[in-house]
This record gives structure tokens, C-alpha cells and sequence, in this order.
């Protein structure tokens, strides 16, 4: 016998008292309930036990009811990272989405630089080209 086998043996003599599958049982007819021998329902267990899913740094879980509207809706905001393999579709999305953001990055940080420079050159009085201005200094003095 090996280890699944033995474990699985082991948990068959509580399995129908476990919360998650009373939980399960209870959304079942009786006839269907009853169908189910421990060996299923410990695999079941295995299964709905294993989400990986179910952490989550954020989990925000709510409802509310519009005035005047008989249904009541429900959110579920969850934010983590990660852990699953990325499909190729997945894979290049993130590959262009990374791109784009290191670029608008860079973009925004050489132009930032260059508005600091700048600033620095027409604090100090350097006039690289006489008589001509961007007009930032005067701006940014005034």
C-alpha cells in the first residue's frame, strides 16, 4: 500500500464529518450525497482543499443592494502575486506591457533630468545660445 492509499484510508473514517465536505454534502440532494463513497469524497477534499488561489495579500469581499432595485450584488476584489505559469498569449502581453512601461519611464526620467539641468544651467547664468530662451526659467521664477 502506498502513501496516497494510506492516507486516504486513514481520512475515510472522518471524511464525512469534515466542515468543507459537510458543506459540499449540504448543497446536495440526499440520493446524491449518499452516492458518493468516502474514496470520492476524500479526493474531493483533495481538490476543493488545494486552492492555491485562496491567498490573496489583498481579499476584499462584499455586497450591496441598490436602493430601489430587488437585487442585491456582490464584488470581489483580490490582489497577489502571481504563481501559476503564464500561457504564451499571457507571456507576451507581459513582455509588451513592461516594454512600454520602461519605456514611458525612461522617456519621463530623461526629460525630467533635462528640465533639472536645465534649471541648474539658467540658475548659474550659463547662456548657451545668446538672446534665445525656452522661457522655462522665466516661468519657473515667476
Amino acid at each position: 500500500m502506498n502513501n496516497q492509499e494510506t492516507s486516504l484510508s486513514q481520512d475515510s473514517n472522518n471524511i464525512r464529518s469534515n466542515p468543507v465536505i459537510k458543506g459540499l454534502i449540504s448543497k446536495m440532494p440526499k440520493s446524491v450525497s449518499d452516492s458518493f463513497s468516502d474514496e470520492q469524497l476524500t479526493h474531493l477534499m483533495t481538490a476543493i482543499g488545494s486552492r492555491s488561489w485562496g491567498k490573496h495579500s489583498i481579499d476584499q469581499r462584499g455586497t450591496f443592494k441598490i436602493p430601489f432595485y430587488r437585487w442585491r450584488y456582490y464584488y470581489v476584489l483580490l490582489l497577489g502575486r502571481n504563481h501559476r505559469d503564464l500561457s504564451r498569449n499571457e507571456k507576451k502581453i507581459s513582455l509588451i506591457s513592461a516594454t512600454i512601461f520602461s519605456t514611458i519611464f525612461l522617456t519621463f526620467s530623461a526629460l525630467l533630468g533635462l528640465l533639472v539641468i536645465y534649471l541648474l544651467k539658467s540658475a548659474i547664468g550659463i547662456d548657451l545660445f545668446p538672446g534665445f530662451s525656452l522661457g522655462i526659467w522665466d516661468w519657473f521664477k515667476g
